[in-house]
């Protein structure tokens, strides 16, 4: 059987790359498929602002005509801007059937993209960066993923190790249950954080939704900043995905810290709608989008808080204890059973242990992988 990998050129072959997951995990209980409509607006660069200062090329693996596999080659250039010592190109959405030759052509067309462009180095995945969802879960199958978080078969780890990558970096995912939650030592070190100043939360006021998301462009950059692989995120970039979550967030899931008049900290928490969209099956049209106004948003039972940052200069502080307190006071008052808490670098213990201390499980480990290329020019005859 004949295996042909090709760029993806024009609708057909691009709505053939969104839809492909659909098909190859199909009989995968934990299975969720994307939105479409958002996985279109990610991946168009007319729409995108990541693209203002990146590129890529998507490829479709075939299969005797029959497509069995993707991925997505990228150069960041904001990356090389702020590490410039990391020479490095990505990849991204990779799915492929339980298929080695399979895996290897197309991690292989990503390597070639990338090398041509004098990049030593490639890492994955990110979709398209690791301000999206990223990494391969090596551990945790048994449940489906969270709002924004990738999801893969037990066999994805093996394919692409299989194909030279080695570990870059792992990233967790911690589960709290609602009756797990150590309460005393929450409330306790709440308390000795308010004794050292006056650190008080207010709610996200959806109303005045510009200035909020002022407030976040602030912080993120700031809070985010001393993190591993970090890149800032432009205004533009901040916005796009703020129209894309506006919907979905509650003001109850979202606040920021103020210390005297001045915003030092931000926490946004969004229920899993992944529970929504097993039932939409990645489409709005034409019931799809029931699923997404918000009575059905609050009975959603769990949630994940995917961004918790306070400025660096505070970061001794321990203010992310008082959001972890309004989230355990907010699961009581409204009912919810559990929440994710995802994802955070293996070595970050200003977060890791904190996480540990209140009961939280580290239940899902999910792995950026990396491949050094050969850039030494190619000896054969042109």
């Amino acid at each position: 059987m004949s295996l042909e990998i090709t760029p993806v050129r024009g609708s057909r072959d691009l709505e053939t790359f969104i839809r492909l997951p659909e098909s190859l995990y199909r009989d995968d209980r934990t299975f969720v498929p994307m939105l479409r409509m958002s996985e279109r607006r990610m991946l168009d660069a007319a729409r995108n602002p990541f693209y203002l200062h990146a590129e890529a090329e998507h490829f479709l693996a075939r299969r005797d005509g029959r497509p069995v596999g993707r991925v997505s080659a990228i150069r960041n250039l904001r990356h090389e801007e702020f590490h410039p010592d990391d020479k490095v190109g990505f990849f991204g959405y990779f799915d492929s059937g339980d298929d080695p030759e399979t895996a290897k052509a197309l991690l292989g067309a990503a390597e070639v993209w990338v090398r041509a462009r004098g990049l030593g180095k490639i890492r994955g995945p990110v979709n398209p960066s690791t301000n999206d969802p990223c990494g391969t879960l090596i551990d945790g199958f048994k449940w489906a993923p969270f709002i924004l978080m990738t999801g893969n078969p037990p066999y994805t780890p093996k394919l692409i190790e299989g194909a030279g990558y080695a570990k870059s970096k792992d990233l967790l995912a911690y589960f709290l249950l609602r009756t797990d939650v150590i309460h005393e030592k929450i409330r306790r070190v709440a308390a000795e954080v308010r004794s050292r100043g006056e650190v008080k939360l207010r709610p996200f006021e959806l109303a005045h939704f510009e200035r909020e998301l002022n407030l976040v462009m602030e912080l993120y950059n700031d809070a985010w900043s001393r993190n591993w692989g970090f890149i800032p995120m432009t205004p533009e970039e901040i916005r796009f995905a703020a129209d894309d979550l506006k919907s979905i967030v509650l003001p109850e899931l979202a606040f920021f810290a103020f210390l005297g008049d001045r915003p030092v900290g931000f926490a946004l928490a969004l229920p899993d709608i992944n529970h929504a969209l097993k039932k939409a099956r990645g489409r709005l049209l034409p019931f799809g989008w029931i699923y997404f106004l918000k009575p059905f948003l609050r009975k959603i039972p769990t949630f994940r808080i995917l961004a918790l940052g306070v400025r660096k200069e505070h970061q001794q502080l321990g203010i992310g204890t008082l959001f972890y307190e309004r989230y355990m006071d907010v699961a009581k008052e409204r009912g919810y059973v559990g929440a994710e808490l995802s994802w955070i670098l293996e070595d970050n213990e200003l977060m890791n242990r904190p996480l540990r201390t209140m009961g939280a499980k580290a239940y899902k480990t999910y792995r950026l992988y990396e491949k050094t290329l050969d850039l030494s020019p190619d000896p054969r005859p042109s």
